[in-house]
């Protein structure tokens, strides 16, 4: 354990867009992604929602990975798997909600197994801690669409009280969305309020339409912080093996990347001579 200052880093978003059916999630989630990179061939969507998303294929040239029934915590964590491993930039979950209530999901198995209700919870639950933090610690920018219940209320137009469908609690576990740095509530006009907000810009705002700019704020939280590549500048220059440890735990997201950059300076600091000759 150590003090420390707080400090900025850059951050990959991990968000959520809960809404019901029709409220225009995956269309949302497109535009932000496009916003955040600007390039078609760097977004994904894990599809649950019967191809659903290729309806938006007129938006532009983006990937699509259907995943079907079983929809279990370990099918959702190897597409996302699969989507890092092709260099996709923004992975959109279209939607996380069947991983709890669909066919083969959290609910399904547990409704399955025998015996103690309680002490089965505390066997599917870690598969589902898994995969929330498959999410959490990818490397990818990750937009997950909620399914929300829905109801309908009277609301009153033109003097006349008419029926409007509006979404409730979303399905999924109870207490997810506060896994995420931002969560949008869409609602069936498409009109959007942050309902949770690490970045300062969306809470307690007017309601408004997702656009592609949306996604471009976003990208600049994002890349607000301290870079990678001042990260590894900092392990280049390093005077001792200690500070070199020091940058290692300071950044523990980066180790990854700076491990071997950090490997090759111990070397050079353990062996002056040569780094001598070398420059």
């Amino acid at each position: 354990m150590e003090l420390r200052k707080a400090e900025r880093k850059q951050a990959k978003i991990k968000m959520g867009l809960q809404g019901p059916s029709g409220s225009g999630k995956t269309m949302s989630a497109l535009l932000i992604a496009f916003g955040m990179t600007g390039d078609w061939d760097k977004i994904a969507v894990i599809d649950t929602e019967n191809h659903s998303s290729d309806l938006y294929a007129h938006l532009g040239d983006f990937q699509v990975l259907p995943l079907t029934q079983p929809f279990n915590p370990e099918n959702y964590s190897k597409a996302i798997a699969i989507c890092e491993d092709a260099g996709i930039e923004v992975i959109i979950i279209d939607s996380i909600s069947h991983e709890w209530e669909g066919k083969g999901g959290i609910l399904d198995i547990h409704g399955a197994m025998l015996g103690n209700s309680f002490t089965n919870w505390a066997k599917v639950t870690p598969r589902h801690n898994d995969f929330v933090q498959k999410i959490l610690q990818s490397p990818c920018h990750v937009i997950a669409t909620i399914r929300s219940k829905q109801d309908y209320v009277l609301s009153e137009k033109n003097g006349k009280m008419v029926p409007e469908k509006v979404g409730l609690k979303g399905v999924t576990r109870e207490g997810l969305d506060y896994e995420f740095t931002l969560v949008f509530d869409v609602d069936i006009k498409h009109h959007v309020s942050a309902s949770k907000d690490r970045t300062g810009m969306f809470m307690d705002k007017p309601s408004f339409v997702i656009s592609d700019k949306t996604g471009e704020r976003i990208m600049r939280w994002c890349q607000s912080g301290k870079s990678i590549e001042s990260v590894l500048e900092m392990v280049k220059v390093a005077t001792s093996v200690e500070k070199l440890r020091e940058i290692l735990r300071h950044y523990p997201e980066y180790r990854n990347q700076i491990e071997p950059v950090a490997i090759e300076r111990k070397n050079q600091l353990d062996n002056p001579v040569v780094e001598q000759v070398n420059t």
